[in-house]
């Protein structure tokens, strides 16, 4: 185990090294564009053998990605913002082929107006396309993610491409030290990927193929029970990854100060570390104050999220996305989650870091605040209500 000073997108790059991919294909955008560029560097270099192509558009790379897992091999790729929205066609052909790809996508803001800075709203709108969606909070996580989500996403029970997504700029451009596993490790970690899901001449089957409304139906239902089997994949997962690195992560969901907080705060990705120090303020001012932080948006993690908020008096969701004319995606999931639970507690949505605009401490302690005196169920942080009278 080494140390060293890397950036999001370098921590990536240095995990995806260590899973070995067959396949690579490249295409820049930013704030993505670093990890192809290490990794790129890392073939020439002898590092990582891999076969690195650099491709003409996003639609491609992914295009290429479902070309190499479909002769069965380990396949990466990544994008950001309006690129990973070029390849939504793909994304549906990538889930529903059942081929465990992995992408990292650097969360980007989407156009017009035209902005490279970070929000969510690029992953979140892709939620429906059937992959497995990761959001980690800092470098050391978006590491072990690189090489966890190979392990999940080639489980014969999953069989599901996996989305890593690191903030834009606050995550994948930030410098932190990061402890690099060895080799070694890894590969005990991590077999070499073998499936029955390929071309195959000595047992010939067909891939990528048409199906009627009674087949298409149920190939629907199967990649439905993929994802939700990656639930308990990733908790065996993690288990495993905690025995051999040493590194421990908490399932679909963390939770900080939530056994006994009246108000809870709900976000995901980098924010969570400034809404866990507001939270620890908050209680210094006799508020009881707790965190959860989403760790994967797909599978959902319902019933994590309906019993960390049993015994809360309100929530709050703070969130880099909208759902025009609605509400936050976040919001909406959570809302869910809860009804399906039979709980009926008071929630509010914030909607912040819109084209990666600044979100305070000053803004997290006044959501707090806003739970005990109660405010519109939808604001955007700096603007107020909606103007909807919910």
């Amino acid at each position: 185990m080494s140390k060293r000073f890397l950036s999001g997108n370098e921590a990536f790059a240095e995990g995806i090294r260590l899973a070995k991919p067959d396949v690579i294909s490249a295409y820049p955008i930013t704030p993505q564009t670093i990890v192809v560029e290490r990794l790129s560097e890392m073939v020439e270099d002898g590092s990582l053998q891999s076969e690195f192509i650099h491709v003409e558009s996003e639609h491609s790379a992914l295009s290429c990605a479902i070309g190499a897992s479909a002769a069965g091999a380990r396949a990466f790729t990544a994008t950001s913002s309006q690129g990973l929205l070029y390849m939504a066609e793909c994304l549906y052909y990538a889930s529903g082929g059942r081929f465990p790809i992995v992408m990292m996508n650097a969360d980007r803001s989407t156009a017009l107006p035209w902005n490279i800075y970070g929000d969510q709203r690029d992953s979140l709108s892709q939620l429906d396309s059937g992959w497995i969606q990761a959001y980690a909070e800092n470098a050391q996580e978006s590491l072990d993610l690189a090489l966890m989500s190979y392990r999940i996403a080639e489980h014969p029970d999953v069989s599901t491409p996996f989305m890593v997504n690191l903030d834009g700029f606050v995550l994948t451009h930030t410098y932190e030290t990061v402890e690099i596993p060895e080799s070694e490790q890894a590969a005990r970690f991590l077999p070499a990927y073998e499936t029955e899901n390929r071309v195959d001449f000595e047992n010939p089957k067909n891939l990528a193929f048409s199906a009627g409304p009674d087949h298409n139906y149920i190939f629907k239902y199967k990649a439905h029970r993929g994802l939700l089997a990656a639930a308990d994949v990733i908790a065996e997962t993690e288990r495993e990854f905690a025995e051999i690195f040493g590194r421990k992560y908490s399932g679909l969901i963390e939770q900080y100060r939530t056994e006994d907080a009246d108000l809870i705060l709900i976000t995901l990705g980098s924010i969570a570390g400034l809404c866990r120090e507001s939270a620890d303020r908050m209680r210094m001012q006799g508020i009881r104050a707790g965190v959860i932080r989403i760790r994967y948006m797909r599978p959902f993690p319902n019933a994590e999220i309906a019993e960390a908020l049993r015994n809360a008096k309100a929530f709050a969701v703070l969130e880099k996305d909208i759902s025009f004319g609605n509400e936050g995606t976040v919001f909406t999931n959570v809302n869910s989650a809860l009804q399906k639970a039979g709980l009926n507690i008071p929630g509010q949505n914030y909607i912040g870091g819109l084209g990666g605009r600044n979100i305070s401490a000053g803004n997290i302690e006044a959501i707090f605040r806003g739970l005990v005196s109660g405010a519109p169920r939808v604001s955007f942080i700096g603007i107020g209500g909606d103007g909807s009278g919910e």
